[in-house]
């Protein structure tokens, strides 16, 4: 396998449902060994998780990551509060949206970049339920003239 090759491990599907993607980050994720491996299983989950500021640093809340089967009574609390690890000029620059223009910081995805384990963070901003509905007739909508076009073609 490539060294650059990205392995995701696990994503948030909802989230593009959800939330109107305006920028995304690439970030590393601080973990403990047990974290790591579980995550390499596949073991997570990024529903209902975000990150926030805390004393200059950005951190995912709300992440879940199943106990490692082979692990031991060092086993990781699932839901802890994980660091994410951004260049100083990039937290800046997020918290300034986050703050001035009232947007949220999501994970999409988490993945394996080589051996380190990497978070993609997204600056985003929550849909209405209009929107969602408007999104869904809309692919409901190219669906059925793909199928048309199929249908015709054959």
């Amino acid at each position: 396998m490539a060294e650059n090759e990205r392995r995701v491990s696990v994503s948030n599907r909802k989230a593009r449902h959800d939330y109107h993607i305006l920028d995304t980050f690439e970030a590393g994720i601080s973990l403990k060994g047990t974290e790591v491996k579980s995550l390499r299983q596949g073991n997570a989950n990024l529903q209902d998780s975000y990150a926030v500021l805390k004393n200059a640093e950005i951190w995912l809340l709300g992440m879940h990551i199943s106990p490692y089967e082979k692990g031991n009574i060092n086993n990781h609390d699932p839901v802890r509060p994980r660091r994410l690890l951004l260049h100083r000029k990039q937290i800046r620059k997020l918290v300034g949206n986050v703050r001035e223009k009232g947007l949220t910081l999501i994970p999409l995805s988490v993945y394996f970049k080589g051996r380190y384990a990497k978070v993609e963070l997204a600056l985003a901003q929550g849909k209405k339920k209009y929107d969602k509905r408007e999104a869904i007739s809309r692919r409901d909508a190219e669906r059925e003239l793909r199928q048309r076009i199929k249908r015709s073609v054959l």
